[in-house]
């Protein structure tokens, strides 16, 4: 059953297709509305494509939508990446479990990046004394959480989605990094 007024997805065209006011707002833009081939006013067609050759033309219009929220997101985790290093990252950690498993998660989140280069970090950091619960959090909230690209997921994907998938993360990261060097202690 679709909705006839604005509704938490978005508000229902004329002949019953739901589109996000956010998408609505982006089609309404002069330069996309030629790209498309719209008349103004004319409403995005959410309807399933027909050909393959639809299916690319929509599949590119939409990576050509995100692509500035695409070319931010890079930027700043490459200037994360630079300006943070593994030295200034363990000035933050204190030597107990639980504050450091939640300092590890928040400094990973902060300066979040490939995953490879979690690996070589989280080395590092073990070297220089850090604890294993801080170190297991950072490699764990590397990817899977990540302040600089929260505007650009929930863009994409919607706040509320953003919202309860990065504090399940986060939580989810805590408890993994304690559960696992509890387990490993327990079998050591």
């Amino acid at each position: 059953m679709w909705a006839t007024d604005m509704n938490c997805m978005g508000a229902t065209s004329g002949d019953g297709r739901i589109f996000s006011q956010r998408s609505h707002r982006f089609i309404e833009s002069a330069g996309w509305r030629i790209l498309l081939g719209m008349e103004k006013g004319q409403k995005k067609d959410n309807s399933p494509p027909q050909s393959f050759l639809e299916a690319l033309k929509r599949s590119s219009l939409m990576f050509l939508s995100i692509t500035p929220i695409l070319v931010g997101v890079i930027g700043l985790v490459g200037l994360m990446q630079t300006y943070v290093t593994p030295e200034m990252l363990t000035a933050f950690f204190s030597g107990n479990p639980m504050l450091d498993t939640l300092t590890g998660t928040l400094a990973a989140a902060a300066a979040s990046g490939h995953a490879m280069m979690s690996y070589i970090i989280g080395g590092e950091l073990l070297e220089k004394g850090i604890s294993l619960y801080a170190v297991t959090a950072f490699i764990l909230s590397w990817v899977t959480l990540g302040f600089v690209h929260l505007p650009a997921e929930a863009e994409i994907l919607g706040l509320r989605f953003t919202i309860y998938r990065n504090v399940l993360a986060f939580s989810g990261t805590v408890l993994i990094a304690l559960a696992t060097v509890l387990t490993m202690e327990v079998l050591t």
